[in-house]
């Protein structure tokens, strides 16, 4: 004979979990809406995903930029952890923050310039003389929703990329799918493929900011990263990867992001910097812990890239936070780190996986 009260937890336990498997079979998983317009007149949709714990993410597929991610704090109250607005005419006007798809190459390109097997390729000078983050953020891609198990949504995106696109060679099949799950996990899967030898660096460059609003200076950052890459004036890459010790960049134990960003003003006025990942840049690694104090609200970053680039929205006063999971900048002209380079046969693979919680204190 089992005792009263451990038959009545069993109990509870099982009611409980068919409650969740209830509730999470009557929730609507994704909806597909009308977004807005581009001047030619091609239709901007919006997906919404939602799980059985009331979490939202919002896709459109202009930029396959996210749009709100709403998550509740220690009290159950939901609020947008995510630097976004509610109409497309502000992000096609040019929004300061989308949290967008970034490529062809995320980053920055030394003198807007490289050379593969034996030619030189030139691409626009957007960032001084240099070459930043390409423009996938700025067109529109296609999208269906995917088939799961009733524990997730997914929403898959497509853009070819043209041969010569930017001046890039080759024609780059890309592919990005948001999956939200009942574990409050956010994963996007990056794959591209090509016809020609070409640079392919993935990432989303989304502004978190989990108290959702003000600015992200007091939340306590972690990251797994020991070493960083030392960039020039223009921050681009010497080549060097450095240890973090000693320095305003170390955040191998949990550090108020403001703690010591005066150190690094006035250029470039805050953290800009790509961190060197202690993993192996192959396997899915935690990368970043940061959680806010006001709201409980805790993010955690997995990612198969090895490196990330921590910003912290300079342009905006600190308003928000990226992790821009990545190759590292300028790595096609930087022979020792890692490659991006992909040819045709083969597949460019990374996954990242933001994951959310609540902690009482």
């Amino acid at each position: 004979m089992y005792p009263l009260s451990s038959v009545l937890l069993l109990g509870l336990l099982i009611a409980q979990t068919a409650s969740h498997h209830a509730d999470a079979a009557l929730v609507t998983r994704i909806e597909e809406t009308p977004f807005g317009k581009m001047p030619d007149g091609t239709a901007v949709r919006l997906f919404t995903l939602r799980n059985a714990n009331g979490m939202t993410v919002k896709v459109m597929t202009y930029g396959a930029i996210m749009t709100a991610i709403e998550v509740p704090d220690r009290n159950g109250i939901k609020t947008n952890v995510l630097l976004g607005v509610d109409n497309f005419e502000q992000y096609h006007k040019g929004f300061r923050a989308p949290a967008a798809i970034i490529g062809r190459v995320a980053n920055r390109i030394g003198k807007a310039r490289f050379s593969l097997d034996g030619v030189e390729y030139k691409l626009p000078a957007n960032n001084g003389v240099n070459h930043l983050h390409g423009t996938f953020d700025k067109v529109v891609w296609q999208a269906k929703s995917l088939p799961t198990d009733e524990r997730e949504a997914a929403v898959q995106f497509t853009y070819l990329s043209k041969d010569g696109e930017e001046g890039y060679p080759g024609n780059l099949t890309v592919k990005v799918t948001y999956t939200l799950t009942d574990g409050n996990e956010l994963r996007l899967d990056h794959e591209a493929t090509t016809d020609k030898a070409t640079p392919v660096n993935l990432t989303s460059h989304a502004y978190f900011n989990l108290h959702g609003h003000g600015d992200v200076l007091d939340h306590v950052l972690w990251l797994a990263a020991g070493h960083y890459t030392p960039t020039d004036d223009e921050q681009i890459p010497t080549g060097q990867i450095a240890s973090v010790k000693g320095t305003p960049l170390d955040f191998t134990t949990p550090t108020r992001i403001g703690l010591r960003i005066g150190q690094l003003k006035p250029k470039p006025g805050g953290y800009d910097h790509n961190f060197v990942l202690d993993g192996d840049g192959k396997s899915l690694e935690l990368a970043a812990r940061v959680s806010d104090p006001l709201s409980g609200r805790v993010m955690e970053v997995r990612t198969t890239a090895p490196g990330v680039q921590l910003y912290t929205g300079n342009h905006l006063g600190h308003g928000g936070v990226c992790f821009e999971t990545q190759y590292f900048p300028d790595s096609v002209n930087q022979p020792n780190f890692p490659s991006t380079i992909i040819r045709p046969g083969q597949t460019f693979k990374s996954k990242t996986v933001f994951t959310f919680a609540t902690k009482l204190n």
